[in-house]
């Protein structure tokens, strides 16, 4: 069992928060009558009960510490108690609970019960294959009895125990319906064999319960397989996380260096990470330069480049470098539990969805036993023998079985928020997903979303008869030591163009204008266009492109160089080159916006720049300002009302954003996508958002809406399918059209047909990958 507990705003208590594993859950009945179970319980606020997962979520407030001195406990153990009560075994939720079954023999132990089903079932179903084929073979009565008895009360002991607790909460399952045809089946036959003369040869039906007990149990051995591959999403987190770590207790000789478990790091600790090694926890690289791989945890295809001062998250792959970490988080604080987190509560919620199904599956079983009645009673008064009315009303009890019902929903939605994480789309709730299809406007917010969120320097103008590399390095050299913004884009535009670099000396900075300083004995001035007018600079021919430049949004600055009183301080300067810097479009952003466009999407872009800014980078991304789809010059605080009056407009809008002062306008929105950092994301920005994307890709916008409508598509083709097959097979059943054999083996088929078909979202790639 996993508990957290959270303060509960404006009451005297606690929101307390369960999650407990439930054994012996097989269709939606066991879900609606564990829920309720649970519901009766006192402070209990909200339950969710997943049939994938085979697990329950349950939340309740606890006014009672003060009056309990066990406090919580007690209630954990209430809680368990009315699971037990219900019919059910409660159990621990446990990290480690994929672990693969023991085996017998080389047989998985919960594969016996199926193999021996099928051994002593096969003898039973040789005749009725031969009757195809015009061959009548009958084995004595003795021989079946023997051979059904012990699947019949045996192997099918576990469908008694169930559908004898249903029956004492006056409700019904699966295993009612199935206890009750089969027992009707096996009764009948012995009956018949017991009242038949000596040498009498009689029909007997013990092939139909033992087949159909043995067909259920196969198709919930397959259904148990198919269901342990939702949820390898789950267990490949788990595995990143290694369990040893090499901790350097002084933090410097490796010669020192400790295996210890990684429960045990503490922030602030330095640990050596190897070549091909998994790191231990989130930190900080210390020493050494590598490569990682964050396939697993962003989806980035390509190794990072990591040096000191570099983030590096914990589970993430060190590539042919040594490093030195220092840790800045552990436990459930790290990154990768955040996500195994974020990935676990995504799966163990419910789809509003579901609550329609779950409020068919309360009535649906004692509507099928009425059903089964009504046939029996029905084919007898026409006159049919009473052991062919019974048999039509077992086929209708088998056929009836809600499995499908219950799994159509969870295993859609394991299958999807799995392959969605895989990618670096971390899906917060199933509401967020089953949102997200339908939105049609999209707002970005621009820094840091579709942009860079840094300066750049986008264009170099050089004045007449002036070399434009020398100039860019003449800049380079004056800001070199500078940590302005604006200086570190000269900088990196000058190591990107070229290896030859300059110094400067008496170099000096003049606040709010500039730096000047002595470049190969040359006075060079790199400034704001005000200083430069202070200084007496005349711009010249370069006025004209400084205002161009100026319209469309960029910063300006000048490049000079001084001149006159020899041996001092210049009089006069004069122009060599105009600097325009600007924010750069991130890779991908434009085709993000292509694409959303060509889904037929609204696109609006908010930004607090000025609007000739905001409109300039809106049309290098292909946004269309003079069609609305800019709303500049919005303060932070306002993102959210811009948010609520596009919704107001009668849209359904998804908002992506990255920082804390978007947290407001990601919660307004019908769903908000948070876009993470390679820096790390703002963790507010996470809570507020219901999908969170693990990279600064804007494409991946695009591929969480992919993602969510695919998802919903398979649950709505799993629920038309598992109601499609109970309405067209129960009338079926009833009129004679199917023997139980075929309905128990249309009944497995089902359920593992739901599941197979969630399966298929694993083949999911977001576009372009």
């Amino acid at each position: 069992m996993n508990t957290k507990t959270a303060p509960l705003d404006g009451a005297d208590g606690t929101v307390c928060e369960l999650d407990l594993g439930i054994g012996g859950m097989t269709c939606a009945s066991c879900v609606s009558r564990v829920e309720k179970a649970l519901k009766k319980l006192p402070g209990v606020q909200d339950v969710t009960v997943n049939l994938a997962t085979e697990s329950a979520r349950v939340r309740w407030t606890d006014n009672a510490a003060a009056e309990d001195a066990a406090g919580q406990p007690a209630m954990a153990a209430r809680i368990q108690r009315a699971v037990r009560d219900a019919g059910y075994e409660p159990r621990p939720v446990l990290a480690d609970d994929h672990t693969q079954q023991a085996a017998v023999l080389g047989v998985p132990r919960d594969a016996w019960p199926v193999l021996l089903g099928v051994v002593l079932s096969l003898p039973l179903a040789g005749p009725m294959v031969g009757d195809l084929f015009g061959q009548h073979w009958m084995l004595p009565a003795w021989v079946q009895f023997v051979l059904a008895t012990p699947v019949q009360f045996v192997l099918g002991w576990r469908f008694y125990r169930a559908g004898w607790h249903a029956l004492k909460a006056r409700t019904g399952n699966m295993e009612l319906l199935v206890s009750i045809g089969t027992s009707a089946a096996w009764g009948m036959s012995t009956w018949l064999w017991w009242r038949a003369e000596p040498g009498e040869m009689v029909h007997l039906y013990f092939e139909a319960s033992a087949v159909v007990i043995t067909l259920v149990l196969l198709g919930k051995w397959l259904e148990a397989r198919a269901k342990r591959q939702t949820t390898e999403a789950i267990r490949a987190l788990h595995a990143l996380r290694p369990e040893l770590a090499h901790l350097m207790p002084d933090g410097v000789k490796r010669e020192d260096v400790q295996d210890v478990p990684v429960a045990e790091l503490l922030p602030g600790d330095v640990v050596l990470v190897r070549p091909g090694e998994r790191m231990p926890a989130d930190g900080e690289v210390r020493q050494g330069q590598t490569q990682v791989d964050e396939s697993m945890l962003t989806g980035e295809p390509m190794p990072v480049a990591k040096q000191p001062g570099d983030r590096v998250t914990g589970g993430s792959l060190n590539g042919d470098g040594a490093v030195q970490v220092t840790v800045t988080a552990v436990g459930s604080q790290s990154v990768l539990n955040r996500i195994i987190a974020l990935v676990q509560d995504a799966q163990a919620a419910k789809a509003p969805v579901q609550r329609l199904v779950d409020r068919v599956a309360a009535v649906f079983v004692p509507t099928v036993l009425v059903i089964a009645l009504i046939t029996c009673l029905a084919w007898w008064w026409q006159g049919a023998p009473l052991e062919d009315a019974l048999l039509h009303a077992v086929a209708v009890l088998v056929i009836a079985c809600p499995c499908a019902l219950g799994l159509a929903t969870p295993a859609a939605i394991m299958a999807g928020t799995g392959v969605a994480a895989r990618y670096g789309i971390l899906i917060k709730d199933a509401e967020a997903l089953e949102v997200a299809h339908r939105v049609d406007t999209v707002a970005f917010d621009k820094t840091g979303t579709l942009t860079v969120g840094e300066p750049r320097l986008v264009k170099l103008v050089p004045a007449a008869g002036v070399d434009e590399a020398g100039a860019l390095q003449a800049a380079a050299a004056l800001q070199a030591q500078s940590e302005h913004p604006l200086a570190r884009a000269v900088v990196q535009a000058a190591a990107a163009a070229t290896a030859d670099a300059q110094t400067a000396e008496d170099v000096q900075s003049v606040p709010g204008r500039g730096t000047h300083g002595r470049v190969q004995g040359a006075w060079i001035y790199v400034g704001s266009l005000r200083w430069m007018e202070e200084l007496g600079l005349t711009l010249g021919p370069l006025a004209a492109q400084a205002q161009a430049l100026q319209a469309e949004g960029a910063t300006v600055s000048m490049l000079a160089m001084g001149q006159g009183a020899e041996g001092g301080e210049p009089d006069r300067v004069q122009p060599l080159a105009l600097l325009a810097f600007a924010d750069e479009a991130k890779p991908g952003a434009a085709e993000a916006v292509a694409e959303l466009r060509a889904r037929g999407l609204r696109l609006t872009m908010i930004s607090g720049d000025n609007r000739g800014a905001a409109e300039a980078m809106a049309r290098r991304l292909g946004l269309r300002p003079d069609e609305g789809e800019v709303l500049a010059e919005v303060l932070p605080g306002d993102k959210a009302a811009r948010v609520a009056e596009l919704k107001a407009g009668g849209h359904r809008v998804a908002m992506v954003g990255d920082g804390v002062n978007d947290a407001p306008a990601l919660a307004a929105a019908d769903v908000g996508l948070a876009m993470s950092h390679a820096q790390g994301g703002s963790d507010v920005a996470m809570h507020a958002a219901g999908i969170t994307l693990m990279r600064g890709d804007p494409r991946l916008v695009a591929a969480a809406l992919d993602i969510s409508r695919r998802t919903v598509g398979k649950i709505r083709q799993n629920l038309f399918w598992a109601f499609v097959y109970n309405v067209a097979g129960i009338p079926l059943a009833a009129l004679g059209f199917l023997n139980p054999v075929v309905a128990g083996a249309a009944m497995a088929l089902s359920s593992v047909s739901v599941v197979t078909n969630a399966l298929l979202l694993k083949r999911w790639r977001p576009p372009g990958v």
